[in-house]
């Protein structure tokens, strides 16, 4: 079995490009694949290995500079959900392009799982889902707000868009493992929004400690590595990928005539011209000798 730890922490780094190679250095001795990014705000992302090599990454990752405190989320796959390591210098761990969020300010009130279906069932609450269409597209909260949007950075936009919408509302929003949510809340105390709840450890944490029963959560929860989407208890779900798009695919979608494997489903087919799905069918091909040889492509991710 491979462990998997989804991970987050907001924190000041004089100098992230210092902390990029040994931690692929690491990552590459442990056998640890996935991705990792870095900025000045601190550090994001999803890696699985063996157990001992992902206990070790994250005494790591805690022993850099503020990072003693970061939690993180475990699951578990029989197949390496990932093709390689990366570990990438960007400008935000997680883009939203406001540049007076501050996360370590201060955030809305945290919610536990086990408190969560109490707070989204109050007529007073509404319920916005921060992930992209894509996520929300094969599950979410009952109830939530969907606010369409294709990436987090468009998120600010909507919200001055529909905040009318909320008049006397309190504001309770969730998203995967609760890093785009730190930014949210920030952003909308800023904008005057008095009450911001936001799901503590996300859609994740709550999957994995909800009973099924006791859930108001409905479909699968889309994640980024190759198991594609979760349901409760964290067993990964049916969806498989586009590798055009890289949007989940149903079952049902394979029996569309706008799907053709590794170049067009039904979400992308008047996306791309034949240029292009001319040389995705050529990474298509090169996919299918490597599968072949019993081996990973790396654009299989």
């Amino acid at each position: 079995m491979f462990t998997i730890a989804a991970l987050y922490h907001f924190t000041r780094f004089t100098d992230p490009a210092a902390l990029q190679g040994p931690l692929l250095a690491l990552g590459r001795a442990e056998g640890i694949r996935g991705s990792l990014l870095l900025a000045s705000e601190g550090i994001n992302g999803t890696i699985a290995g063996p157990a001992e090599g992902i206990a070790r990454m994250l005494a790591h990752i805690r022993a850099l500079p503020g990072c003693r405190d970061l939690e993180h989320k475990e699951s578990f796959a029989a197949e390496q959900p990932f093709g390689r390591l990366k570990v990438r210098l960007k400008r935000e761990i997680v883009t939203m392009g406001q540049p007076d969020i501050d996360p370590k300010a201060r955030v809305g009130h945290y919610v536990a799982p086990q408190e969560w279906n109490a707070l989204i069932a109050a007529p007073d609450v509404a319920v916005i889902d921060t992930r992209n269409d894509y996520e929300v597209g094969i599950g979410s909260f009952q109830g939530a707000v969907d606010p369409q949007t294709g990436s987090f950075r468009e998120f600010p936009a909507w919200w001055e868009a529909n905040k009318h919408r909320f008049h006397n509302k309190r504001i309770a929003m969730f998203c995967t493992g609760g890093i785009r949510c730190e930014k949210s809340t920030n952003y909308l105390l800023g904008q005057g929004v008095e009450e911001v709840f936001h799901l503590k450890g996300g859609i994740l944490k709550y999957l994995e400690e909800v009973p099924e029963a006791e859930s108001l959560w409905e479909g699968e929860c889309y994640v980024f590595d190759g198991r594609v989407s979760v349901g409760h208890g964290l067993k990964p779900g049916p969806y498989s990928t586009c590798h055009a798009c890289r949007r989940p695919l149903a079952e049902a979608d394979k029996s569309s005539p706008a799907y053709e494997e590794g170049v067009s489903c039904p979400a992308c087919v008047d996306e791309h011209d034949e240029a292009d799905r001319a040389r995705f069918r050529e990474r298509q091909k090169q996919i299918a000798l490597s599968r072949a040889r019993g081996e990973r492509h790396l654009g299989e991710g």
